[in-house]
């Protein structure tokens, strides 16, 4: 698709807007819009924005990061391929951006281009990295100047269903509309919890996609006067929000599963293995990306089916990195792992990158996973715990932020200046959330992601 395509389909659909959309350090989702007018040279060139904006935090709070502050610039430039007509926002559009410095290059605070340096470094290897995420959220109704569930029904419960049908067909409609392939959906166990999973893609694809999910989740509801938080833990006695990312391996024609070697009794291929072991090695320095809010760590606790230990199970729900039963019929297909310790506060495109750049460690390194527990972690005595290696992924943000900037796979692979404004951004929050109530905290949340 080129430039005049895109004004093409922008008149076709009556547009007076496009969204400029990218996701920062804070995870938030933000934009800059063109109208109609010079929409053409904006899709070529750009529209300018502050550096400042990399080292802003879900607060709006600036921090001192070295060379993202009040002087200089970047352009938003547009990858047309994913220019989308909104279907919840009247006469408007949307497109996904890389930052791109003032002399042409990928800015070094772009969160989409560190996915495509790590895509890169697969494909160099003949692998493509398959992603899906599985969003799970919160649809409730504004009451009393606060917000209440809009059910309080049970656990893939039709009465749960039916509450938010019409919220439901709205969504599944807008996603259609927009070419994003909806998988499955089903009432959660939360009063007002609704889960949707999307198609596999390949990994630029499915974070941009994510990005437009997340939008349409959210946007759908405040058309039709309800809210919808993908927060991690919406309110404190609630079931938590999680963005469960499933992965596997392709080669670079999509006809073969790399993850998949059917002579196995659990049909997992020596690079499944490999990239998996790259992945638990990395995994609390890896929450620093995939869970990376404050409000993350009320959800990442054991016996919550979040995953709070490192370790890897066959259909082990207590186990972060999940390797799902395949199904009859569509084995090589559907043969993948999950990361449960991942929810939809992270930028995408961190997560992805840090997921390959983990998982291509242990490619790189040949290593072997450790025995796949296939219990609930936290019933197996401390003792053996502690001598078979199991240990407890990171119990706040501080401990994950930590994790990440000690680990110099994840850190190198990101560079000093996404390293070094990421974590700044995130452990501002941690100050400011830590020196707040727990309501304060929620509001932070519940509204942002």
């Amino acid at each position: 698709m080129d430039t005049a395509d895109v004004v093409q389909k922008a008149d076709d659909a009556g547009l007076r807007f496009v969204r400029f959309l990218w996701c920062g350090n804070d995870g938030t989702v933000r934009a800059k819009s063109s109208s109609r007018h010079g929409l053409e040279g904006r899709l070529r060139a750009g529209i300018g924005l502050t550096v400042a904006m990399q080292a802003m935090n879900s607060l709006d709070q600036l921090q001192p990061v070295e060379g993202l502050g009040p002087v200089g610039e970047v352009r938003l430039v547009p990858d047309l391929e994913t220019f989308r007509v909104l279907p919840y926002a009247p006469a408007t559009g949307a497109v996904l951006v890389d930052h791109v410095a003032l002399d042409g290059e990928p800015a070094a605070v772009c969160q989409r281009s560190f996915l495509k340096r790590q895509a890169a470094r697969l494909a160099e290897r003949g692998m493509v990295l398959e992603a899906a995420f599985e969003n799970e959220f919160t649809l409730a109704v504004p009451a009393d100047g606060d917000y209440r569930p809009v059910d309080e029904s049970l656990c893939f419960s039709t009465i749960g269903m039916a509450a938010s049908q019409d919220y439901v067909e709205g969504l599944a409609d807008a996603l259609e509309r927009q070419e994003i392939v909806l998988e499955q959906y089903y009432a959660e166990l939360g009063h007002g919890q609704q889960e949707i999973s999307t198609g596999h893609a390949p990994a630029l694809r499915a974070a941009d996609e994510q990005i437009l999910v997340r939008e349409t989740i959210r946007g759908v509801a405040a058309q039709l006067g309800y809210v919808a938080s993908l927060a991690p833990k919406p309110w404190p006695e609630a079931a938590g929000n999680g963005g469960h990312i499933h992965f596997s391996l392709w080669s670079e024609d999509g006809s073969r599963n790399l993850f998949h070697d059917p002579s196995r009794p659990d049909r997992l291929s020596d690079s499944a293995r490999q990239f998996i072991a790259g992945v638990l090695a990395h995994l609390s320095g890896l929450c620093g990306l995939t869970a990376p809010s404050f409000n993350s760590y009320h959800r990442i606790v054991p016996q919550y089916w979040a995953g709070a230990f490192t370790v890897w199970g066959h259909d082990n729900r207590e186990a972060p990195v999940r390797v799902p039963s395949v199904f009859a019929g569509m084995e090589e297909a559907s043969t993948n792992a999950e990361l449960k310790s991942a929810d939809a506060t992270c930028n995408p495109y961190l997560a992805l990158g840090g997921l390959i750049a983990a998982g291509l460690d242990g490619l790189e390194r040949g290593l072997e996973p450790p025995e796949p527990v296939e219990v609930d972690p936290v019933t197996i005595p401390g003792s053996e715990r502690e001598a078979r290696g199991i240990h407890r992924l990171p119990q706040t943000q501080e401990e994950a932020l930590a994790a990440l900037e000690s680990d110099d796979v994840l850190t190198t692979a990101l560079g000093p200046v996404l390293a070094e404004s990421c974590l700044a951004v995130r452990r501002s929050e941690w100050e400011a959330y830590s020196a707040r109530d727990a309501e304060f905290e929620r509001r932070g949340h519940f509204l942002k992601y």
